[in-house]
């Protein structure tokens, strides 16, 4: 005999009948971000879908069409849980058809991880259900499983530990269901939600306390999951309610982003750099007086960079930023237009010069800083023609780009004409002498 879950949020916050869903998701369709590439890990909302299904869907698209196995992990809005919890049902009906659980992989959980059942738990509960008439209409073939799992406040090692064991099969995907900030008024919302955003692009789940998002606890998980292996959560979209009800008293945040498996300024330079280059000519063209009418919500993150310009092999002009506090979109601007107009070194670049100009861009990462004893052990520990380097001494600072290398390939030499660029004496060192390293992806105009 079967355990199948009946719809409990069927007409509230999804239509009852397939032909409405497809009329729905038709739709949404015609508003979806086209992915680059597609994920084993997404981060969606989990409103009714008149408030965040368009971006739910918007999410889930992402997922790889591949995978066979896909863990949705939620969090419990009629129970208080501490600890995470499972279901032994076979299967979810749904008005767009059912869809099977793995029973084995849940059964996994229970022995492996000590995770408990608790179908009461999942009765009323809306944050997965919503997730399954998405998937099912995406993956029309019906070839693939769920893992419900719900999460417990205290839980986030534990389920970063499950994210970790079972993304060594490919085959298995990741779903994190969870809305933004709740009940703020719309501006103060968007502001909650826009510190978030930057926590979460940036893995930093330390500051993601339980307020920023009712799933906080997944979401940190795959934070620190990512983080644990330098992968990068890329932004999708974010709104709120008010956007669809204009209700300027109380709205509910809503963001969606998607797992790569690589350094974020990687992904950028794999995928953006005609757009790079392009953004970066004309503004120079235009005076600064440009601003893409398009681009992906990867630019809306924050992001560093240097643009540096030569002409006939010389430079000619090299402005940027070491760290990242604003959107790529804005800094790759202001940065173009002070390389070629506001660089101290050179007189302001000339309209006879635009076609003689080389543009070469540096995405910067986060610096670490380096921690050494002395001077030598500074100097073992830097990585020629991979690192770049800041460094400081109470007032004095300087930084190279590890293209700079080319010029200084001996890692003395480096350091040395860095400390002058600081103002420093050569043999300048002193206790309070700190380093920073960084790297860089380079985007050269062709």
């Amino acid at each position: 005999m079967t355990n199948s879950k009946n719809p409990s949020v069927d007409g509230i916050f999804y239509p009852k009948t397939k032909e409405e869903l497809d009329n729905i998701f038709n739709n949404f369709k015609k508003n979806i971000s086209v992915p680059k590439e597609k994920s084993r890990a997404v981060i969606v909302p989990h409103a009714g879908y008149i408030y965040s299904g368009n971006l739910a869907y918007n999410g889930i698209i992402f997922l790889k069409p591949e995978l066979e196995n896909i863990f949705i992990i939620a969090p419990a809005h009629k129970f208080y849980l501490d600890e995470s919890i499972i279901a032994n049902y076979d299967s979810f009906i749904l008005p767009n058809g059912n869809i099977e659980t793995n029973k084995e992989i849940i059964n996994e959980l229970n022995q492996k991880f000590k995770i408990k059942f608790c179908n009461e738990a999942f009765e009323n509960e809306h944050a997965i259900e919503v997730q399954l008439p998405i998937l099912n209409y995406i993956k029309k073939e019906g070839n693939f499983k769920i893992i419900p799992i719900l999460s417990g406040i205290n839980d986030k090692e534990k389920i970063k530990e499950i994210i970790s064991h079972y993304w060594k099969n490919e085959k298995n995907g990741f779903i994190i269901s969870s809305d933004l900030s709740h009940f703020h008024k719309p501006d103060d919302a968007r502001k909650i939600d826009l510190d978030s955003a930057n926590l979460i692009e940036n893995n930093e789940s330390t500051n993601f306390h339980p307020q920023r998002a009712c799933g906080s606890v997944g979401i940190c998980a795959l934070m620190d999951f990512a983080k644990e292996n330098n992968f990068s959560l890329i932004r999708i979209e974010m709104l709120n309610s008010s956007d669809i009800t204009h209700d300027n008293k109380s709205a509910v945040g809503y963001g969606a982003w998607f797992l790569i498996e690589e350094e974020k300024n990687k992904y950028i330079k794999k995928h953006y750099s005609n757009f790079v280059i392009e953004t970066c000519k004309k503004t120079i063209e235009l005076k600064g007086k440009y601003f893409p009418n398009h681009f992906d919500n990867i630019f809306n993150q924050l992001g560093a960079c240097f643009v540096t310009l030569q002409e006939n092999g010389f430079l000619r002009g090299c402005i940027g930023s070491i760290i990242a506090y604003e959107p790529l979109i804005n800094n790759l601007i202001k940065n173009a237009y002070n390389s070629a107009y506001k660089d101290p070194r050179f007189a302001p670049l000339d309209e006879s010069e635009f076609d003689k100009i080389k543009i070469e861009v540096s995405l910067l990462s986060t610096p670490k800083k380096i921690i050494f004893s002395n001077e030598e052990d500074l100097i073992d520990k830097i990585v020629p023609f991979v690192d770049g380097l800041i460094i400081k001494d109470k007032n004095y600072q300087a930084v190279y780009l590890p293209s700079v290398w080319e010029q200084l390939p001996d890692k003395k030499l480096f350091l040395n004409s860095l400390k002058k660029k600081a103002g420093l004496a050569e043999n300048y060192f002193s206790d309070t002498f700190e380093a920073y390293r960084f790297y860089a992806e380079k985007i050269e105009d062709r």
